[in-house]
């Protein structure tokens, strides 16, 4: 169990520590000169149960409050101080309102220096206390008057201490092999002999030595540096495991000092994110006299980092007093964040607390972030459970889940395969799509096919991409494959090769349709780049120019054929051969096929080979864009061997 000592500036936070544990946490110079704690500092007690409570000492000057913050963002247990001859301070009640912010429920009031005051005083200042903490989440924890001087109040403290750290042990996360690893560093510093160590709260998961973690974000970009566990210390004791809840110390092999800095994260690789924008709900403190509006410049505290940034208000145009709601913070710089993690505002001035709250999606988009869709979107990663909240972002999301982005906001360990899907979902390549959505794809994806075979009734087919272009621009591929793939399953559309089309598009030859078929095939194969014209066909096999015509276009039909232009056809070995010409025209121009150089390159005059780009322009291999055939880089067209 990790507690966070707060309270005004000489209450006594760090002679209590001493009373307790034994250890004087001001470990600075310019601390034990100026009497005063100016950085964080760490104690620990030995327990029952051979457990162990760590302390964090924080300051409690005004102008260190942002290092109070990067204290307290990981602890269990609230200790509260008051002193007795002084009472209530502002520092007290800015402390009180970060620990509430931050959403720390458990916790006690000592009121110190009990024997510097007379005992009415002490039971005043108590009563003072106690209605302090109404309307908060610490309302109703136990007020003690202690004295370290006299150790009068000392023991009972410390059994209060040791019956919540058996309540916490009692109570530890269930699911904590569930989440992964994750370390808010407040502390660096370099060990001759051992190198680079990094100090702070285990957040979540597990690590121990030899494991590979993730440094983030690792400098000015939201970039990463992998790292390896040398060695640990977990509530200062060499170990070679540790856990959520626990004070941490991780030696680094092979990381230079000056990469490691207060507000980074260590963490398991894949759940290794560092954001900008991110959407959070938030609940501003009763105290404050304004509403916050969007565009307001705040100090964002989130694990032991602080990164300027301002808020947009999602749920409306303001946020009143006291009231909770939506909204996006944009920050000058990438900070670690996941679902869940406690975040705290200040104001611009850094003077004073103005809210907190917790992530709800670290990957918050720049736009449509008021839309009714985005925040049904967040009403579902609202939901208490990682299960709930997959089902209910499945229910409304219109492109599907990337479940390897969704694990690594929700912090799983194992990523995407540690998530428990609904069978009725659509999934494929690591994304999702909910039965619903999946439903209504599938129905614009037979309109847009319908339409295509109506418009280019010689045609087998769009290749896949371009009919995703038709029917769903906006779906993954992923999920656009797996769509095709379930929708052939249920034969309501057919695959052959890149191309898709309606089952009943490609109809069965008759028995005369299959006879003129064999008659052709060597004539269109010798035909070559120039293709072969119907009636040459129907003159050559000495059958009607009609019925050539009809069998002609129902081998196109089937794709077995490619018509460039009324009556002129060419087989699919020919026409593949034309596509790497085009190809390779394109990789050497920048993805654009010249029509001048793509007839050098296939011997053919300037207007058949035109008549073939325009051809590839209509099936989907290139793109006219003015005067130029540009390749589509997501064509699969005639990349498949020919049958």
């Amino acid at each position: 169990m990790i507690v966070g000592t707060a309270g005004h500036i000489d209450h006594g936070k760090t002679t209590l520590v001493r009373a307790l544990t034994g250890v004087d946490t001001d470990r600075l110079p310019e601390e034990k000169k100026r009497g005063i704690s100016i950085e964080l500092g760490y104690a620990y007690l030995d327990a029952r149960d051979d457990a162990r409570i760590g302390f964090i000492d924080v300051p409690g000057h005004e102008r260190l409050v942002h290092t109070m913050v990067a204290g307290a963002s990981g602890i269990d247990f609230a200790l509260l101080l008051v002193a007795a001859d002084d009472g209530p301070m502002p520092q007290t009640l800015e402390h009180l309102a970060v620990l509430s912010l931050l959403g720390v429920a458990r916790g006690a009031v000592a009121v110190t220096k009990a024997d510097r005051a007379p005992p009415e005083r002490v039971q005043a200042v108590c009563e003072q206390a106690a209605a302090l903490l109404q309307g908060t989440p610490l309302q109703g924890a136990p007020v003690l008057p202690v004295s370290a001087a006299s150790g009068a109040g000392v023991d009972a403290l410390r059994a209060l201490l040791f019956d919540a750290a058996r309540a916490d042990h009692a109570d530890a996360d269930t699911d904590a092999d569930a989440r992964a690893f994750r370390l808010a560093l407040d502390r660096g510093f370099t060990l001759e002999g051992t190198g680079t160590v990094v100090t702070g709260t285990i957040h979540a998961g597990r690590v121990q030595v030899g494991d590979e973690l993730i440094l983030l974000p690792a400098g000015p970009a939201p970039g990463q540096l992998r790292v390896r566990v040398r060695s640990l210390h977990a509530q200062n004791r060499p170990v070679t495991q540790a856990h959520a809840g626990q004070r941490c110390a991780v030696a680094l092999a092979g990381v230079p000092r000056d990469v490691v800095a207060r507000g980074q994260w260590l963490c398991a690789p894949e759940v290794a994110l560092a954001s900008a924008r991110i959407d959070a709900t938030l609940t501003l403190w009763r105290g404050e006299a304004r509403a916050l509006r969007s565009g307001t410049p705040v100090h964002v505290h989130l694990g032991a980092a602080s990164v300027p940034g301002t808020v947009a208000v999602l749920d409306g145009d303001s946020l009143a007093p006291g009231a909770t709601g939506r909204v996006q913070l944009v920050l000058r710089a990438p900070v670690g964040a996941w679902h869940g993690e406690r975040v705290l505002l200040r104001d611009a001035s850094a003077s004073r607390t103005l809210a907190g709250g917790s992530v709800l999606d670290p990957f918050a988009p720049a736009r449509y972030r008021r839309t009714p869709q985005r925040l049904a979107e967040l009403d579902a990663l609202a939901r208490p459970t990682v299960a709930e909240r997959l089902r209910a972002l499945l229910s409304v999301a219109p492109h599907g889940v990337d479940l390897a982005r969704f694990a690594a906001a929700q912090g799983l360990h194992g990523g995407a395969a540690a998530l428990r899907l609904d069978d009725t979902a659509l999934t494929h390549a690591g994304h999702a799509l909910g039965a619903a959505q999946a439903e209504v794809f599938a129905g614009t994806t037979l309109a847009a096919l319908a339409r295509f075979h109506e418009q280019q009734p010689d045609e087998l087919g769009p290749d896949a991409a371009r009919l995703r272009r038709l029917a769903a621009p906006r779906l993954p591929p992923p999920l656009w494959q797996g769509l095709l793939q379930h929708m052939e399953g249920e034969q309501r559309l057919l695959l052959r090769g890149a191309c898709v089309h309606l089952p009943e598009h490609g109809a069965q030859l008759s028995a005369s349709e299959q006879r003129i078929a064999q008659k052709v095939a060597p004539a269109l194969a010798q035909a070559g780049f120039e293709g072969a014209w119907a009636r040459d066909l129907a003159r050559d096999a000495q059958e009607s120019e009609p019925l050539m015509r009809a069998t002609l276009a129902r081998l196109a039909r089937r794709g077995e054929l490619h018509q460039v232009v009324k009556d002129l056809y060419y087989p699919p070995a020919s026409m593949a051969r034309l596509a790497a010409l085009a190809r390779q025209v394109g990789a050497a121009h920048d993805g654009v096929v010249l029509a001048a150089q793509f007839r050098d390159a296939t011997g053919l005059g300037r207007k058949r080979a035109i008549q073939v780009l325009e051809h590839f322009d209509r099936i989907g291999l290139t793109r006219r864009i003015g005067d130029e055939h540009r390749l589509r880089l997501d064509s699969a067209l005639f990349l498949d061997p020919v049958p």
